[in-house]
């Protein structure tokens, strides 16, 4: 059973989602209303208590509140599903909330006098991040992360990603570890992300994950990890060359 605010393998995560879109469109008979079956299933999951979450079997669980879910609608091809909420109201936390621990640190490095890393030794970092996670290495994935350092993982409320910030090397270092565990269908690379030099996670041939790292000085301060398959699209489906 998962345990509370552990995280999840990457090729778990996207098998699962997979699972319940591929049973909800053979119940319903489309694709489109299966998304809005499985979102809504995501939704409830997020509903339940950390408590609660503990007692069950997620994919079990997930399984069975599709199916009710389909049961209690008709099948209409080409029906949209609902717009979904802002992650905050999905996994009950209000937007400061969220938005808090990183302005937190942001202000506690302004208070040092800390200045950004240049461009070459942040790419150094983010690529000896990238061969630590690879290789599963907790005591070099440590190193390169600061004691006070945030993660912020980014599920969209549709994968079973961590809705809570994860704070300190230690639990940051065993969140992204887990998130990324060997599996020969997963592979990391290092990619350039809005300017700086990020790693890309793929399943298969499918970006899972897309991780940004903000650094400072040797040590990476914050982590940002989009597993939100909306926010994933453009990454996953490339527009055409000249276009």
């Amino acid at each position: 059973m998962e345990q509370a605010g552990e995280s999840v393998p990457i090729a778990e995560l996207l098998d699962e989602r997979r699972h319940l879109l591929e049973m909800a469109r053979c119940m319903l008979g489309s694709r489109m209303a299966a998304e809005g079956v499985v979102d809504e299933a995501y939704r409830r999951w997020f509903g339940l208590s950390d408590r609660q979450r503990t007692r069950v079997v997620p994919r079990a669980w997930l399984a069975r509140a599709v199916g009710a879910i389909c049961l209690g609608r008709p099948a209409q091809p080409g029906r949209d599903p609902e717009p979904p909420g802002k992650v905050a109201g999905i996994v009950g936390r209000s937007e400061p909330e969220c938005t808090e621990p990183a302005d937190r640190a942001w202000r506690s490095l302004r208070a040092q006098g800390s200045r950004p890393t240049l461009p070459h030794r942040h790419e150094q970092i983010v690529r000896s991040v990238r061969r630590a996670c690879a290789d599963g290495d907790t005591g070099r994935l440590m190193s390169l992360l600061a004691p006070d350092v945030t993660a912020f993982f980014d599920g969209g409320g549709k994968v079973r990603a961590l809705t809570r910030p994860v704070d300190g090397a230690e639990r940051v270092a065993r969140s992204l570890l887990t998130l990324f565990a060997r599996h020969p269908r997963t592979t990391l690379h290092t990619h350039s992300v809005n300017g700086s030099t990020g790693v890309v996670a793929r399943c298969d041939d499918q970006v899972a994950a897309v991780i940004t790292f903000d650094v400072v000085g040797s040590r990476v301060v914050l982590v940002w990890a989009v597993l939100n398959p909306d926010k994933l699209r453009t990454w996953n489906h490339p527009r055409p060359s000249g276009a």
